[in-house]
C-alpha cells in the first residue's frame, strides 16, 4: 500500500538511536524528507549520513530539547532546510539516570528533569512547528508514549506520569486543532527490543546464573508479563504504527492512543 508520504517533511526527535532511528528510516523509505535529531552530534550525523546514502533527503539537527534554546535551534534548522514540517514525531525522552528507581529514591529534581525531556520537549516543538501545519491545513503530530503511562508500577515514578501526561497532551491538542486538517495521536510501546532492553536481558540472565542466554531471559519474562503475542516487540513494529498515523490515509484517526504492547494491557481501552 502506498502511504502517500512522498515529499512530506518529517521531524523525528530522538532519532539518533533506538526507536527513533527505526521511525526515521521507515519514513524515509516511504519517500518523506526527514530531519534526524539528537543531542549527540556524532551519532546524529551518522544516522543522517546513512539515510542520505540511500537516496533520501535528510537533514541533521543537534540540540537538547529539554531547553528552550535547544528546541528553537532544532526547529530553526528544520524550517530553514525544508521550509516547513508536515509530520512531527515526538519520540525524545527517557527516565531518570542511575539505578535508584523506587518512589522515594528518585529525587524530585529528577522528576522535573524527566518531565522536561519528555512532555516539555514535545510541547516546545509543538509550539514552534504546529502553527505552520494549521496554516497550511494539513499535518500530523505523533507522541511516542509508553505502556508505563497506562500501567503504573512502584518503580520509575518520574517516567510513568510523564508518559501519561503525553497521552493527555495528545488528546487535548487534537481537540484544540479540530477541523484544521492536523491530527494528533500517541503510540505507546510495551517491550521493544532496543539496546536498553538487550542490556536488561543480559543483566537478568546473568543474575539468574544463565550466563549470556538472553533468549531464556526473554522467554521467562514473556511468560509473566501478560502479553498475548509470544514475542518481544521490534523497533519496526513502532515504526509501522507511526507511518500509518503519519499517512494521509490515517486522517480518520485522531486523539487515539495505540497500545503497541503485544496485548499486554489487561483492560478495555
Amino acid at each position: 500500500m502506498d502511504l502517500q508520504l512522498k515529499g512530506k517533511r518529517a521531524l523525528v526527535t530522538g532519532s539518533s538511536s533506538g526507536i527513533g532511528v527505526g521511525i526515521a528510516t521507515l519514513l524515509a523509505e516511504e519517500g518523506a524528507q526527514v530531519v534526524v535529531t539528537g543531542r549527540n552530534a556524532e551519532r546524529t550525523s551518522k544516522v543522517a549520513s546513512d539515510l542520505a546514502a540511500t537516496g533520501a533527503t535528510v537533514v541533521s539537527a543537534v540540540g537538547d530539547l529539554a531547553t528552550d534554546e535547544g528546541a528553537e535551534h532544532v526547529a530553526s534548522v528544520a524550517l530553514n532546510a525544508l521550509g516547513g514540517i508536515d509530520i512531527l514525531v515526538n519520540n525524545a525522552g527517557g527516565a531518570s539516570e542511575g539505578d535508584q528507581k523506587s518512589w522515594f529514591q528518585v529525587p524530585l529534581s529528577e522528576w522535573l528533569a524527566t518531565f522536561e525531556k519528555n512532555v516539555m520537549a514535545a510541547g516546545r516543538l509543538i509550539h514552534l512547528l504546529v502553527p505552520g501545519m494549521k496554516e497550511r491545513g494539513w499535518g500530523r503530530v505523533i507522541q511516542i508514549g509508553s505502556g508505563a503511562g497506562m500501567i503504573p508500577t512502584s518503580a520509575q515514578p518520574d517516567y510513568g506520569p510523564a508518559k501519561a501526561a503525553m497521552v493527555n497532551l495528545s488528546m487535548g491538542l487534537s481537540k484544540a486543532l479540530s477541523g484544521t486538517g492536523v491530527t494528533v495521536n500517541t503510540v505507546s510501546p510495551g517491550m521493544i527490543m532496543t539496546e536498553g532492553l538487550m542490556e536488561f536481558l543480559q543483566s537478568f540472565a546473568a543474575g539468574r546464573g544463565w550466563g549470556d542466554d538472553t533468549d531464556r531471559a526473554a522467554e521467562y519474562i514473556l511468560k509473566g508479563c501478560g502479553q498475548t503475542v509470544n514475542r518481544i516487540g521490534q523497533v519496526s513494529d513502532v515504526a509501522f504504527a507511526v507511518a500509518m498515523l503519519a499517512s494521509p490515509r490515517g486522517e480518520f484517526m485522531n486523539g487515539v492512543n495505540i497500545h503497541l504492547d503485544g496485548g499486554g494491557t489487561a483492560s478495555i481501552y
